[in-house]
């Protein structure tokens, strides 16, 4: 039974690990935890080696003495099944748990994540541990939930150990049935790989032109990932629906070759996230114009909210991050741990946890620094995190029953998403595409949603919206494309980009004329097509209809070809030789529009549609925003919160003229007003 209710109430709390500190410790740091307004701690989630010392000798001492203090103070638990740091015992005597590299090289003890699984015994092993756990803590007083495993995927996200490719070869028998079937799927034909024995298949394996191997075979290979990771994790939240039902289950991350919206739907909860905003800031394009540079993370957080629409920060980044060898981000300035914390509760979060309490002094994550520093003296994180804790027991319980409101979303999916990590005709464009889109909106005070179109997708998901951007689903069943049909028809507004629906779900091309699936609802076929890059010099397209501008017709050009009286043409090309051809046209559907651009998109060609469809801030006609500030609202039956979020070092100037309050401080807000540098306001 699913607890639907488990998020109800908000909370703030702090990731916490007993066994890394002496218990002398214990009581005081909990003690100020209460004091910082912190309700929850998550524990245990890399203590394997503490709970089974070894193999069918259980511990928990440890764990209890630590619980116990935790219920003295009123703190309620999140456990973590311990299955991400299997311990040297059972990596030494079961090497079969191991993962192996596509190169056939064992990755051996010492980190974290170095099993598979598929493993027979790793399952078992990780069964008897789950259960254990819930048998003994299942009714204690201070665990309301459980964390399965931690971050599954990351680290690494493929796995090429013997049990793999057996347990690939027997999905792809229940997938295929018969080796026709497959051939036919994996196009085997082609280059003489056609298989004659199941004892042939394999997942990808070393070619002479090394990690290429054939595409619609590592297609599979990333759906066979996704299946059988959900299909571990539900080993572990099977035993905890049924030894402790009470609890509430759920894991945490967002990582490559998962279909996460599967899990979330056949498993947990709620899902959580880990939260680090200055990865967007690390590991951002150096020649990337314009970045949103922390405020990106923004846009990951709505594709945690498509997932699940209430969502818990089970690690909020409280400090300047970092192992021994990687991941250097430097200290958040000051006000920049209350923002990233807003920040995530203003995109759904009604739960956030911060990672760390107190900075590791030793293990690769010692400059991973938490709450506290090493010397555990008070400082300004520590002050930061009281302030929060402060505003959110008197204010978190108006904004839990809210829910993220927005009138466009960005469409998503994991059919291009892992059929893109291959094929360069398409994949590289997506990001670009979404983050110029995302960067037109969030600066124009417009908010979004991200939606991810599976099978299960249906027309009630897509109506609450006025306007989906789909920037190039290269891959579109015929289904997804009458879906998309239907609402258009209806009066909505549907924006693709090229190479838009040419291939079919296995990643062949379609022998239909481009766009292929698409193609009826845009009115258009495309005349011929180009990379832009090596001897092509940069594209532009000139804007016609409204205002005349010239913007980058980016990366790959289709060049469009009207076939439909209801097409009228919005952009021609305006250099090389298809110059005066259509770039982007509009499609009159039903009550609805649909948007076909011929290349990738950028941020000005996205604010010229943005202009021409006439979309404006849903707080246009009473709040007047800088740039740097993004607008997110939360809203329920009482009405809308107004997140306001500055993620700029200076002061912002805004001007309200409708009388509001701020929820966080109880002021009255209206006329001009400051927003102080990575300032947060939420207005009521």
């Amino acid at each position: 039974m699913k607890h639907n209710d488990a998020l109800n109430q908000f909370r703030l709390g702090v990731c916490y690990y007993p066994e890394h500190w002496p218990e002398s410790l214990w009581e005081d740091d909990y003690r100020r935890m209460k004091e910082l307004g912190f309700s929850i701690v998550r524990v245990a989630e890399f203590a394997w080696s503490m709970f089974e010392p070894e193999e069918g000798v259980f511990s928990f001492e440890l764990f209890d003495r630590a619980l116990e203090l935790a219920h003295k103070h009123d703190l309620k638990v999140i456990l973590g099944t311990p299955t991400a740091t299997p311990p040297a015992w059972l990596t030494h005597r079961y090497p079969e748990v191991l993962n192996v590299t596509q190169d056939g090289v064992t990755l051996h003890h010492g980190l974290r994540r170095h099993y598979n699984y598929s493993s027979s015994k790793y399952r078992e092993l990780s069964a008897i541990i789950t259960r254990k756990m819930a048998e003994h803590y299942k009714n204690h007083p201070a665990v309301v939930g459980w964390q399965i495993d931690n971050e599954f995927n990351c680290e690494i996200s493929e796995f090429y150990a013997s049990a793999d490719h057996d347990a690939f070869r027997e999905w792809t028998k229940a997938k295929y049935g018969t080796l026709d079937k497959l051939n036919e799927a994996w196009g085997t034909v082609f280059w003489s790989q056609t298989y004659s024995d199941w004892e042939q298949v394999y997942l990808p394996r070393p070619t002479p032109a090394h990690k290429q191997p054939n595409p619609h075979q590592a297609l599979d290979e990333k759906r066979f990932i996704s299946d059988n990771t959900i299909s571990y994790a539900k080993v572990q939240a099977d035993i905890l629906r049924e030894v402790a039902p009470h609890h509430w289950v759920t894991t945490n991350g967002l990582f490559g070759h998962l279909d996460s919206h599967r899990m979330q739907d056949d498993l947990l909860d709620f899902f959580s996230y880990d939260s680090y905003p200055q990865f967007s800031t690390i590991h951002y394009d150096k020649s990337e114009q314009n970045p949103l540079a922390d405020r990106g993370w923004s846009q990951t957080l709505g594709a945690v909210r498509s997932i699940s629409p209430n969502f818990c920060i089970m690690e909020q980044q409280a400090g300047p991050g970092g192992w021994v060898n990687r991941m250097d981000m430097p200290s958040p300035k000051p006000g920049q741990m209350r923002l990233w914390t807003y920040q995530s509760i203003a995109h759904g979060a009604n739960m956030v946890v911060y990672f760390r309490w107190r900075t590791a002094t030793f293990g690769n994550e010692i400059y991973w620094h938490g709450i506290n520093d090493y010397h555990n003296q008070p400082n300004r994180r520590v002050r930061e995190a009281g302030q929060i804790g402060g505003e959110l027991a008197h204010a978190g319980s108006r904004i839990a029953p809210t829910k993220f409101k927005a009138d466009i979303a960005l469409l998503r999916d994991y059919d291009n998403e892992w059929d893109g990590e291959y094929d360069v005709w398409h994949g590289p464009f997506s990001w670009q595409s979404g983050k110029a889109w995302y960067k037109a909106l969030t600066r124009r005070h417009i908010p979004s949603d991200t939606i991810y179109i599976r099978s299960g997708t249906t027309i009630e998901d897509l109506r609450r919206y006025k306007v989906l951007v789909y920037p190039h689903p290269a891959i579109m069943r015929d289904e997804t494309a009458a879906l998309l049909e239907q609402y258009t028809r209806e009066g909505g507004i549907i924006i693709f980009g090229c190479r838009t629906g040419y291939k079919d779900e296995r990643g062949h091309c379609y022998m239909r004329p481009f766009p292929g699936a698409a193609a009826g609802l845009c009115g258009i076929s495309v005349e011929e097509f180009t990379m832009v890059k090596g001897t092509r010099p940069e594209t532009f397209m000139k804007w016609s209809s409204g205002e005349e501008a010239l913007t980058g017709a980016d990366a790959f050009n289709d060049v469009l070809q009207v076939e439909d009286d209801s097409v009228e043409v919005m952009a021609r090309y305006a250099s090389d030789y298809y110059a005066g051809k259509p770039a982007v046209t509009k499609n009159v559907f039903g009550q609805g529009e649909a948007w076909y651009f011929g290349a990738v998109f950028n941020e000005a060609s996205a604010l010229q549609i943005i202009e021409r469809l006439g979309l404006v801030s849903p707080a246009a006609d009473w709040l007047t925003l800088t740039p740097d500030v993004e607008l997110a609202i939360r809203e329920d039956a009482e009405g809308p919160l107004y997140f306001l979020l500055n993620y700029s070092e200076q002061p912002a100037f805004i001007t309200i003229s409708e009388e509001k309050t701020d929820l966080l401080t109880g002021q009255t807000m209206s006329g001009s007003v400051t927003l102080d540098g990575y300032g947060v306001m939420v207005l009521n």
